[in-house]
Order: structure tokens, then sequence, then C-alpha cells
């Protein structure tokens, strides 16, 4: 690894000279060599693809071959009627556009890499600092950095100067980095430990340096980043596979269906164009043409739900499937935590006390020089710095505490931070001369402080350790005179030590509740993360991630571990600390190999690849890098855990919605396929025509399914554990509940027929069918909305579901008593008596589930 080499070596390998740079011919046999320094953007999938494969759904070959056979018998009969036909491919049609605008935009975060590409970047060749675009830059090049600058390649240091820089992108750690050029390691260490590197897409926030340029393009820890997303392929959600299994088990019974109408068709002597449009009627009955809309209705809801809960969703199907989650897989930094340090404890070294940062008037000294001794700025009301310094300046009461303590103290002198000293000391007028502070690591100061005071000071230390706190130290130095140019030896001589202050970027308030929530709702949270593993650790055992019985996992641990040794331990472990790209995948994945549903959360580069494997990758919005949002499925407009479990909640009150669909389209559905079988075996014919059964699917099924897209959750769902990703669509009782449904409303509809079979009026019998399904199925919505009694449930919860059973209602009775649609769908005017006997038809399935609700709460 080159982080691993001496620089020597390193310069001598790309011959290289750091002084004068490339030469024009050096530029140009590098970019033979190596290539430019773009991303590869993998072939994107053109529109005549993507019609190809949403039409290449079973239920929707279904439908074209009915359309087809439709087409066939009109043409082959002549008598000009291709409504049905055309009715059939306008339901294809309209699915097939549907399908495609909810298309998944995954390669777009490639689009968002590639945007890193249009800045340019200072460099040095042919003995000249040149500006050039970014995507010119060639392995060998020299780069010239300086603060606020993004690093345009992967490169070697060569000189530094309190250079500083700030990696989440790639490591997900926002603490700046501190860099140096002498750093050397004979191990492989993680990304974020590798002091002597720069890489592409990070940013300079402290000092300046030059770089010796060692990889570009897809070579760089970004372009992997991007290969990774490149190859990662979104699965199938859980709803789809459990609907395309459906549609499966939708072609079987059709097929099956048919075989019977045409063996008893044909020993009935039955002519062939009949048994034809009969076929079409059994494939329209079979598919539930709305369903899908309905479906996608349902789902747009929930985004519009999500939105007001600060969740904005990329992707529809991952608001169902977010409902499914079983592993929610966390980063720490600004998700489960604050994004911001706060100093949290100071023990004082005078009076040997630990006391909370609590904002209180009597500050200890330790704290309040600790806060003076720094060059936090006020912007606009907001504290700007580096982040420790803010958290000290904060700790004593913000910007106006800190502006009155210049005022008392004038700063005279500073001998700034850096990563060689590890300490900062600024000297401060006051009555008896000046006062020198001195603040920094510990390990470093330790040496200079009194030694009577070292023991206790370790232990506190350790305390601190212990608990993730940061700990900055502060000493004080009196001095009666100060030179023209004081030495830090000067300065930071007889220090007496005021004590030590833990910084930590704190939970967020609302973080430990959320993951109690997620735990009774069935769902383990996971922390990954690219911080240290003790700081990591700490936060998910205050948080509640982090369990007794659980264990922390490190990078290098994991990095030593097989696939299958990771697919069999990965549900110890809560805590993944200091882990790659890759690493994200592979605990991904591990996860996914046991059968859960994982949703994980990122915000940098780094986390892309694993927002793109995952089953639902959830971006920050504040902080997140555009690679990360346009990765993800959802986007944080909080960047709040929290708002991932009110997700969840939401996610599993659609997944109820849909199966409450599912049951009342497929009852109806179900029914149509039996009444027509039966008819055929009594030898009644069949008394439903496909445009007909068109009228009940879009109409009497589908204006009431749509509603039910509005319909609130009915009791704690997240009282519920996870559904099962391998479990049918028609599991916990909704298959059986289905097929109660679809008998008792095939023997009131054949009912209904009978009549007009034993009145010798088939025509009269076939008109009473179709309104007896039709109604019945308008009807049965009210019956699904709970398992309490359709009364119990308030109708204002869901006032459109009323609105559009009534409309449906009355469309039906319109289509069989205005004359002009009593033609087109062949329905003859009905008697008062006939009618009478419809609608109690009708009502039968009403009746008999409130007795069955009525008996299920007594037995409750």
């Amino acid at each position: 690894m080159i982080y691993q080499k001496m620089l020597t070596k390193v310069i001598e390998k790309l011959q290289s000279q750091p002084d004068y740079g490339l030469t024009k011919e050096q530029v140009v046999q590098s970019r033979q060599a190596n290539g430019d320094n773009q991303f590869v953007e993998p072939p994107k999938e053109g529109l005549i693809k993507r019609v190809l494969r949403s039409l290449s759904d079973i239920t929707t070959i279904i439908l074209i071959i009915a359309a087809i056979i439709s087409l066939i018998t009109t043409v082959i009969q002549g008598h000009g009627d291709y409504f049905e036909s055309f009715l059939i491919i306008a339901i294809v049609v309209i699915n097939s556009v549907l399908s495609i605008v909810q298309e998944g935009r995954a390669e777009k975060a490639l689009d968002s890499l590639k945007g890193l590409e249009r800045e340019e970047a200072k460099v040095r060749r042919d003995g000249d600092i040149q500006f050039i675009p970014m995507t010119d830059i060639v392995v060998g090049d020299i780069l010239v950095l300086e603060n606020g600058v993004k690093i345009p390649a992967d490169a070697r240091l060569l000189t530094t100067a309190d250079l500083r820089v700030e990696e989440s992108p790639l490591t997900g750690e926002s603490h700046p980095i501190e860099k140096d050029e002498d750093f050397i390691t004979g191990e492989e260490v993680p990304l974020g430990d590798r002091r002597n590197m720069v890489y592409r897409g990070t940013t300079i926030v402290n000092g300046r340096g030059e770089a010796l340029v060692v990889a570009t393009g897809m070579n760089t820890e970004m372009g992997k980043i991007a290969s990774l997303l490149g190859r990662e392929e979104r699965e199938m959600t859980p709803m789809q596979k459990r609907l395309a299994q459906l549609g499966r088990q939708l072609t079987v019974v059709a097929i099956i269906a048919a075989i019977i109408v045409m063996i008893l068709g044909i020993m009935q002597g039955d002519p062939l164009m009949e048994l034809f449009m009969t076929a079409v009627s059994l494939a329209v009955a079979v598919v539930p043409e709305t369903l899908m809309v309905i479906v996608t209705i349902t789902l747009a809801l929930g985004v519009q739900r999500m939105a007001a809960r600060h969740a904005i969703v990329r992707r529809l199907p991952a608001v169902e499937t977010l409902g499914s989650a079983s592993v929610i897989a966390s980063d720490k930094t600004g998700t489960l935590t604050q994004n911001k340090m706060i100093a949290r404890q100071v023990w004082d070294a005078t009076t040997d006390t630990i006391m909370a940062v609590d904002g209180a008037e009597s500050l200890p000294d330790a704290l309040k020089f600790g806060a003076l001794s720094t060059n936090v700025t006020d912007q606009d009301g907001t504290l700007a710095g580096l982040p420790t310094e803010m958290a000290l300046v904060g700790g004593i009461g913000g910007y106006s505490a800190y502006e009155a303590l210049q005022a008392e103290y004038p700063k005279v002198y500073e001998i700034p931070f850096n990563s060689t000293r590890k300490r900062m000391t600024t000297v401060h007028r006051v009555a008896d001369g000046y006062l020198a502070i001195t603040k920094g690591a510990f390990d470093v100061l330790l040496p200079k402080l009194p030694l009577d005071l070292q023991e206790r000071a370790k232990a506190v230390n350790q305390t601190f350790g212990d608990q993730a706190l940061r700990v900055i130290t502060v000493a004080i130095a009196k001095l009666p005179t100060l030179s023209a140019e004081p030495t830090a030896e000067e300065l930071e001589q007889n220090l007496q030590l005021l004590g030590l202050v833990g910084i930590i970027d704190p939970p967020r308030p609302e973080s430990a509740q959320a993951v109690a929530e997620a735990r009774e709702a069935g769902i383990k949270t996971v922390m990954i993360t690219g911080d240290h593993v003790a700081t990591a650790s700490a936060i998910a055992k205050e948080i509640g991630i982090l369990l007794p019985t659980d264990k922390a996992l490190t990078g290098a641990e994991l990095h030593d571990m097989s696939d299958a040794e990771l697919d069999d331990t990965v549900q110890d472990y809560a805590v993944y600390a200091r882990v790659t790209p890759e690493d994200k995948i592979r605990i991904v994945k591990a996860w996914q190999k046991r059968g859960d549903i994982v949703a994980m959360t990122g915000d940098g580069v780094n986390d892309a690849p694993a927002l793109n494997a995952a089953n639902v990758g959830i971006a920050m919005g504040q902080t997140g890098t555009d690679v990360a949002r346009e990765a993800a499925d959802i986007v944080l407009t909080d960047d709040n855990f929290a708002t991932i479990v009110h997700a969840v909640e939401e996610g599993r009150g659609i997944y109820g919605n849909i199966r409450k669909t599912i049951n009342f389209l497929m009852s109806a559905n179900m029914s149509e396929i039996i009444v027509i079988v039966v008819a055929m075996i009594l030898g009644w014919g069949s008394p439903l025509m496909a445009a007909q059964l068109l009228f009940i699917n879009l109409v009497a099924d589908g204006l009431p399914g749509f509603a039910l897209a509005k319909e609130p959750p009915h009791g704690d769902v997240m009282r519920d554990k996870p559904v099962n990703p391998r479990a049918s669509v028609f599991a916990h009782g909704l298959g059986l509940r289905i097929a109660f449904n679809a008998i008792l409303f095939a023997l009131i509809t054949l009912a209904a027929q009978g009549y007009g079979v034993y009145t010798d009026n088939n025509s009269a019998g076939h008109t009473m069918a179709f309104i007896v399904l039709s109604i019945s199925s308008i009807l049965h919505v009210f019956n699904i909305r709970s398992d309490a009694s359709m009364f119990r449930v308030k109708f204002s919860a869901n006032r459109s579901l009323v609105m559009m059973a009534l409309l449906s209602l009355v469309l039906t009775i319109l289509v069989v008593t205005v004359p002009v649609t009593q033609d087109i769908f062949h329905f003859m005017p009905l008697t008062v008596g006939q009618w009478l006997l419809t609608i109690i038809l009708s009502i039968i399935p009403n009746i008999i589930w409130e007795v069955i609700k009525m008996n299920n709460r007594k037995i409750q």
C-alpha cells in the first residue's frame, strides 16, 4: 500500500520531481498508462427496454392475450363491437405507463459523482503553478493544497503546514484529520488513520501542503465506491416479490379454469367462438386490473404523509419495504447523535471534583480558561470554528460570554495548534502581568504537569475515555513579564493544571426512545460507523443499541473474517466500527442472507454503495452528500433517527392497506371465476361478459379500492413483529378470508342467475347476477376495514371511502338502468320484485361478517 512505503520510494517509482512537477510529455505518458481522472459510467437501460420489461409482467401478458382473443373473435364474427378489446388494451397501457414512471433512479448516484469532476485543481507542472480542470489530473502530478480546497485525486503528502482534512464523505467522521507527511506504518490501517495521504472528494479545512498524485479516476478510493455503485443491483422489494408470486398463482388459476371451461364447452357442444369469448371473460376475471394502480396510489399517499414527518421518498416501493424492516443499520454521527460537540463533564483539579456542564453561573476554571484560549467567531448568531473550541465556548454560555471573557482577559499573543505540538497556547494580559493558557491533548501535556497530580489526572482521563469523551487538558502559567518574541518553552513552563474537559457529540434526546420503540416493534438497531470502537460503543450503550448480550466489531476484525463466518455471527454484533464501504456492503448482505429486511442510513459518499445494496437506503438531507441522497430510497430532511421509526410505522400501515386491497379485489375476482366455471358446469352458460367483468373490476371494486389507500391504521401497528419477507401475500389467514368471501359472493351471484334460469328469464338472471356481484363487492369494502364491526369504525375516519362506495353504487345502478348502457353491456330492465331480491342477496355477506365478528369478540 502507498501509505506504508517510504516517501522516497514512492517518488522514485512514479519518477516525479516534487520541485518541478511533470513535463507535458510525462503528462501524456501518464494519461496513456493510467487513464483520465474521470469515473466510468455503466450503460443505462433505454426506454424501449423499460417498456418491454413493464409488459413482461405475467398479469399484463394475460390481459394482452385476452385482448388479442377478443379482437380476433370480433373480426371473425363481424359484429364490429370492439369495445371489450379497446378497454382491455387501455388498461394494459395505463399499467405500463405507471410501471415506467415508478422506475428507480439509482444511476443518478454516478451522475452526482461525476459532478465532482467539474472543479479545477492547482498543480505544479513544468516548474510553474497552474490551474487545470480536475479531469486533467494524472498520476505523478504535484498538487498544491490550500485551505478550503476539495482534493481532486488520491495523493501522498510531500509537505504539510498545520494541514487538516475533513474526510467524512469517505469515512463518515466529520472531525478533521490532522495530516503529517512523515507518518509511516508497516501495518494496514483504516483509511481515516492514514495521516500521510489525502483522498479525492475530501476537503481541506485548515493549513496547506503539497502532495504527489498516486491514483486517479476509478483507481481512487472514490472511484472504487463508484464501481461498487455500478455493480450493486437492487433486489425486488418484498411486496414486488409477493405481487409477482400472486401473478404466477393467478396464471395457474386462469389456465386451469380455461381448461375446465373448454372441456365443458366442447362436451356441451358450445360454438368455438363462444368458448373463446368465455376464455376472454375468464382472463379478465382473473386479473385484478386496478391492483397495481391502487398499490401505487397507496404508496403515493404514504409518501405525502411521510414528507410531513420529514422523510422524502424517492422510490415508491421503499415505503412499504420500510414497514417490513427487521434491521435498521444506522450511522452514528448526525443521525443518532447531534453532530455537534458539547462539553459534557469537567474535572476541576483544584478541588478534585468532577461536575457536569449544565450552564451554571459558577464555572470551573478549566472550562472558563479553556474557552478563553480559542479562536471562535460569531457568524449571524451561530458559532464558527473548530468543533472542540465551539464546544468549550458553548459550555460557558455562548459567544456573549466568550466576548466578556476576551474583554476581561485581552489576548496579546498566540502559539497556534499544529499536528506536531498537539496543543495551543494563548497569552492574556492581567492586572499583575500575563496569563499563559495551554490546552491540548492529555498525553502531550501530561509530562509538563505537576507530578503530584499526574496519577489522579490519568485516572480521570481513563474515566472520561470510558464514556467516549474526548479529553482536553487545560493548564496555565502566570508570567510577570513577556518577551518580544515568546517561545513555547518560555510560555509552557511551570504549568498549573486547572483540569480536564470531556467533550462529546451527544446522542439526540429522542434517539434512545426511538431505539426502544424499534425494539418493541421487533426491529434490531445496529450502528455502522467509521468512528473508533470505544466512542461508538459508548454512544450505543447510552441509547440502548449495545445491550449486555451484544458485541462490537472493528473493521480490522471484520477483514479477518470470511463471508461464511460473518454470515454465522452477524446477529451477535450491534456495533460495527471503523469500517470501509466494502465492509458496509458485506454487513448489509450478511443480514439479508438471514432473511432480514435491512434499512441502512448514511450521509457520505462512502455510504452510497451500502445504501444501494440495502433493501431501503436512507440518506441524510441536511448533512448528506449528493451521492448518498441519489443512491438512497428515502431522504430525511431532519437527519433524525426517530424519523426512521415514524416512517416504519407509516410503512406498516401502508402494508396493511395493501393487504386489505388484495382482500377486497381478489374476493371479487375469484368469485367471478367460480361463477363462470360453476355456471358452465350447470349448463347455464356464463352470466358475465368480459366488458361486464371489466366494469365490476374497474368501478365496483376499483373506486372503493382507491379509497382504501387513505384508510388509517386500526390498532398499534408498532406492537406487531416485522412481516416475514418470505411469507406469502396470503399469509396470516388472508388466503382463507379471500376463499371464504369468493365462495360467498359466488353463491349469491349464482342464486341470482338461478332465479333467471328457473323463471325461464335468462336475461333477467344475468342482469341480476351482475348487480348482486357488483353491490356485494362494493359493500364488502366496509367489512375489511377492520376486524371490528363495520359500525364500530368511524365512517368519518375515511370519508373518501364512503364517497367512492356511494359513487360506485350510483354508477352500477345507472349502467343497468340507462338505455344506452343497457345496450352496450347487454342488460335488461328489472321489475320491482327482481330489484328487491337482488338487494337482499347483495347484503347477505355483510350480515354474515357481522355475525362472525360478533362471535370473535365473545371468544376474545
